[in-house]
């Protein structure tokens, strides 16, 4: 679910509009961050009218998340038969995003959350993005739950484990260490948390395989 405004009765949104506009806003928040988005260079940039765009996203802060979540939306959940790849794989693609994000307006790596902070403040300001937001968050979890449910059923993951906490346990750190630490969710550390994860988490049979 993309947080912009919702949709409304008339002719289907162009497509074309909605990729111009926020590779433009990325373009605009990867050079300068938050505060160098701004809603008119945009219009001009993607050669829309000013209206179409405020109508798509009303405010600044809507056009930021709807760029962000475009960037999260996309990492995918993996099913090689290897669950502890997959996790791994997923726990790394999530931590690139987050990073790109993170790094947008010249944070770069450091411990500073940069435009991440200030995304989660703007879904703090208006309702319909928090709500929109959580439903991007939700539709991932289905996936990984389906991947997870796919595991206990062929691949040796315990059947008594809580997987809402297993996808919880494997997520939160990543973006602990993006927002609060600073310390780097990279490759390494993706196989490092999917380990540890899974450590107890797969029955002892299939650990003997």
């Amino acid at each position: 679910m993309e947080p912009n405004a919702t949709a409304r009765r008339g002719r289907p949104r162009d497509g074309e509009v909605d990729r111009r506009v926020l590779s433009a806003a990325w373009d605009l928040l990867h050079a300068g961050g938050y505060a160098g988005l701004n809603m008119d260079e945009v219009a001009e940039r993607a050669a829309v009218a000013k209206t179409t765009l405020y109508r798509r996203w009303p405010t600044k802060d809507h056009l930021a998340v709807a760029v962000a979540s475009q960037m999260l939306g996309e990492v995918p959940i993996p099913d090689t038969g290897d669950l502890r790849r997959d996790l791994t794989d997923f726990a790394a693609a999530l931590g690139a995003s987050l990073n790109q994000i993170r790094a947008a307006g010249g944070t770069g790596g450091g411990a500073s959350p940069g435009l991440a902070a200030e995304l989660l403040a703007a879904a703090a300001r208006h309702p319909d993005l928090g709500e929109a937001v959580r439903a991007l968050f939700a539709q991932r979890h289905v996936m990984a739950r389906a991947r997870l449910q796919r595991a206990s059923e062929r691949e040796g993951l315990r059947r008594d484990i809580d997987q809402a906490v297993l996808i919880d346990q494997l997520a939160g750190p990543v973006y602990y260490r993006i927002l609060i630490t600073g310390a780097p969710a990279d490759r390494d550390y993706a196989e490092r948390l999917a380990g540890a994860v899974l450590d107890g988490a797969i029955t002892q049979e299939e650990r003997e395989k």
